[in-house]
């Protein structure tokens, strides 16, 4: 059932984050049950000089980093393509790919299809607070041949999350092509800092209000076991940036492969593994 403006900037202002995760919760149950996907991440540099090495059980690997120009990202993605074949690669921001396109006074459309003949499956994030053009650049992306990995949010702009998640839905109506979206910003704004608890309200939040989006992710290296662990009980669904890595030192039961599943456990809900173009792996 909608819920209402006036209903929804009740929850925004409640202090009762029970009830506003309960209610997000519904709603993660009515899109997925009890599953939640995660997958296991290869980050590799996006510097042509670098080595490439991507663990066998990498479900994506992904070039991290600002490219130096238009050739080195087109040269950066086929040397991990080359290496890495069958594996979902994604890569860069768009908002970075954006600001390349313009320096090099090239269509943006031009570098995201250079980018797809190399290889690349995915552009690995949208930061909508950076983008010059949103609707128009996650539409170039579709036109091109490749698909969006995850928006997300660079830095949080204001206490209210509202006004910003209903322009997270605006933009969905007409692109509708967001998969996942992680409303957790990938930078702390130092002017506007939050809390754990304010954290996974705006989880809770986005879930309820940003309705028409499939998953609502959280980011498991950024943020850390713990809080994704509270956020999936608040209305997340899938998990980005498990460590591709085998066992640690400290033994098996500390491999990432377990630890994540025992947290996703832990939070009353199934574990499914998927790789990068969101197939569940067996």
């Amino acid at each position: 059932m909608p819920v209402s403006d006036r209903e929804l900037a009740s929850l925004a202002a409640t202090h009762d984050i029970i009830s506003v995760g309960m209610l997000a919760d519904d709603v993660r149950r009515r899109h997925h049950g009890l599953q939640t996907t995660f997958v296991r991440v290869a980050d590799v540099s996006a510097d042509v000089d670098a080595p490439v090495s991507v663990p066998a059980a990498a479900g994506e690997v992904r070039v991290v980093g600002t490219p130096a120009s238009r050739a080195a990202a087109v040269e950066r993605v086929r040397q991990v393509a080359a290496t890495a074949p069958g594996i979902a690669l994604s890569a860069f921001s768009l908002s970075d790919l954006e600001e390349l396109a313009a320096r090099e006074h090239v269509p943006l459309r031009a570098v995201l299809e250079e980018l797809h003949a190399a290889g690349l499956d995915l552009v690995a994030q949208a930061p909508v607070d950076r983008l010059r053009h949103a609707r128009r650049s996650i539409e170039e992306i579709n036109i091109s041949g490749l698909v969006l990995a995850r928006l997300t949010v660079d830095q949080t702009s204001s206490a209210d999350p509202l006004p910003f998640l209903k322009s997270v839905v605006e933009l969905q109506r007409a692109v509708a092509v967001i998969r996942a979206f992680a409303p957790l910003p990938r930078r702390i704004n130092a002017a506007v800092p939050t809390t754990g608890y304010e954290d996974v309200k705006r989880v809770a939040l986005a879930r309820i209000v940003v309705d028409a989006v499939p998953s609502i992710q959280v980011d498991w290296s950024l943020y850390g076991p713990k809080l994704a662990q509270v956020a999936l009980t608040m209305g997340a669904d899938d998990v980005d940036g498990v460590s591709a890595e085998g066992e640690s030192t400290e033994g098996r039961r500390r491999a990432p492969l377990e630890e994540i599943r025992r947290n996703i456990r832990a939070a009353g809900q199934e574990p499914v593994e998927r790789n990068g173009r969101f197939e569940v792996r067996g």
